[in-house]
């Protein structure tokens, strides 16, 4: 088994980070294009926690290495299962996703949070990725060591484009949903004017 990690600080309130999230594969995304579809399988609340429980079905394309086709088969259509907890009153995102395709070759589970900063917390939220990966590929140890290499150079370089595809999606939340909240606000204002007097 091999273990990714990550983590940095976005320049963005826990509020809009967790909002965004949503959008995080919205054809704002240059980043994402992989994805082409993201199907919602169930979500509920906690009635007794407040947390929201999602659990979603992503469906990518990408590039897979012709020897790993070569040796296990398949295609660039992979399926990935994610589960994840949105906890208002502690002000965490908790995401967990594994891999559905070639499960039985190579295993990845992945833990992402979203939580406020502790130096800025109005203004900033860190974010930290783990990702453990682990080739099920019976007794050829050098073939599994260079699968699990592989899937960790592969893990890294989505990752980067990951948080530079989410930072564009920020950027676009902040501008589109800034805007209409001042008209929201504008027209709010004008229809609690007091009217003159004589009128």
């Amino acid at each position: 088994m091999k273990v990714f990690s990550s983590s940095c600080t976005f320049d963005y309130s826990w509020d809009e980070v967790s909002t965004a999230n949503w959008r995080k594969y919205c054809p704002w995304n240059d980043k994402s294009t992989h994805v082409i579809a993201v199907d919602t399988l169930s979500r509920a609340v906690d009635t007794q926690t407040g947390i929201l429980r999602t659990e979603r079905l992503i469906t990518c394309n990408q590039s897979v290495p012709q020897w790993v086709l070569a040796l296990f088969g398949g295609g660039p259509t992979s399926h990935v299962y994610e589960v994840s907890y949105v906890d208002p009153i502690s002000r965490r995102v908790t995401m967990c996703s594994t891999n559905l395709t070639w499960s039985n070759v190579l295993n990845v589970q992945e833990t992402v949070t979203y939580r406020p900063s502790p130096v800025n917390s109005k203004s900033a939220t860190d974010f930290s990725q783990e990702a453990k990966i682990t080739a099920l590929c019976g007794g050829w140890q050098k073939i599994k060591n260079k699968v699990e290499e592989a899937s960790v150079e592969r893990f890294s370089q989505n990752a980067k484009r990951g948080r530079e595809g989410f930072e564009t999606v920020l950027e676009m939340s902040r501008r589109v949903f800034g805007e209409q909240r001042e008209i929201e606000k504008r027209a709010h204002d004008t229809s609690t004017m007091v009217s003159p007097v004589g009128m």
